[in-house]
């Protein structure tokens, strides 16, 4: 009986030291693998660079004629004659319609008349007044009458004349808005008319600018109806004060517009063009980790002939073709990963491969 029961106990001494022994080499293994560094993580790298940056003011206009009018007419009349074509060009002076003047041609046919007969009494009583055979004041009396002839003549011929409707300046014509026939009343609207040849852009930029900005700077324009132009003019005028709604400024910018491809009423993005910038840190955007707390990157450091990775703030600027500006934190030169940063750590080993291009414009350094 006692060694039936020895026999047991040395059994399960046996077993349970076998299952103890197991657990204890397990983990003695498995504590040695962890003591182990991990091995280098595989990240492409980008070098701080210096470029020159050409700075904009970047704004929003409109296209605006330099001259643009609706044609009209200072006198009453009826349509005779319509002398244009709509969307025709004109030059200044051209005769674009024609009103109905035949009653003022005969009304001028009488008061012609009438002057021919107040010349011939006044050079009568002119003689006359030699061998004092009239009075002055007869004489005084027909050389009025002949100087209201005249002048009733000058005012009749200067009716008909604006019967005659003509361009103001030379431009481009729109759509008519009357027809042959149809009575016009002083003002009375007919054509558009508008110089698109140079062409204005009208925009505003908040005040701050305001030091920036001055008369002769080169603006660049670009309208959607042509995404892959822009076009190129000067600031010609900048209000005197800002506006007190909006706290901006407003500016004009001429431009030359041979081809007419810009038309009034374009809605344009505007560039105030500012001196260069030289010196500037850029990274490629992949580099910065955004972060509430700030941005910050990963600079490659060479350790004991390793490579291996610290994080350190940095302080960003503008954004630019697929570049950050660096303005504080780094220097031209400086290594720093440029991707695969996600699950890396300070102090961490990396292993380096820029044999795949990650993104457009962003080069491996």
């Amino acid at each position: 009986m006692i060694k039936r029961l020895i026999l047991v106990v040395l059994l399960l001494t046996v077993m349970f030291g076998g299952i103890f022994g197991w657990k204890f080499y397990s983990g003695q293994k498995m504590a040695a693998m962890m003591s182990q560094p991990p091995p280098p993580a595989t990240v492409a790298s980008a070098t701080v660079k210096t470029q020159t940056w050409q700075p904009y003011l970047r704004a929003v206009g409109s296209v605006a004629a330099t001259k643009g009018v609706f044609v009209t007419t200072e006198v009453p009349g009826q349509v005779s004659k319509i002398l244009f074509q709509s969307g025709r060009r004109v030059e200044a002076g051209d005769v674009i319609l024609q009103l109905d003047d035949s009653v003022d041609r005969a009304d001028l046919d009488g008061l012609l008349a009438q002057q021919t007969l107040a010349t011939l009494q006044f050079e009568r009583n002119k003689k006359l007044l030699k061998d004092r055979s009239v009075s002055r004041s007869e004489y005084d009396q027909s050389r009025a009458q002949l100087d209201s002839a005249k002048a009733t003549v000058a005012a009749k011929r200067a009716t008909i004349s604006k019967k005659k409707i003509r361009a103001p300046f030379g431009g481009q014509l729109g759509i008519v808005e009357v027809d042959p026939g149809e009575y016009l009343s002083p003002g009375a609207r007919i054509v558009p008319l508008q110089a698109l040849d140079p062409v204005h852009v009208d925009y505003a930029l908040p005040e701050r600018h305001f030091s920036q900005v001055e008369v002769g700077q080169p603006v660049i324009v670009e309208v959607q109806a042509y995404p892959e132009r822009s076009f190129a003019g000067t600031i010609t005028a900048i209000n005197p004060g800002i506006d007190p709604g909006t706290r901006s400024v407003r500016l004009r910018a001429t431009l030359d517009n041979p081809g007419q491809l810009l038309r009034p009423g374009m809605f344009t993005e505007v560039r105030t063009v500012l001196p260069e910038r030289t010196g500037i840190l850029t990274l490629p955007r992949t580099a910065i980790t955004y972060n509430p707390y700030g941005e910050s990157v990963f600079i490659i450091q060479d350790q004991d002939g390793k490579q291996v990775v610290q994080r350190v703030r940095v302080k960003t600027g503008e954004v630019r073709n697929g570049r950050v500006e660096i303005v504080e934190g780094l220097h031209a030169g400086d290594r720093v990963v440029a991707a695969g940063q996600i699950k890396l750590r300070n102090g961490q080993q990396v292993s380096i491969d820029n044999s795949v291009q990650l993104d457009a414009g962003i080069h491996g350094g």
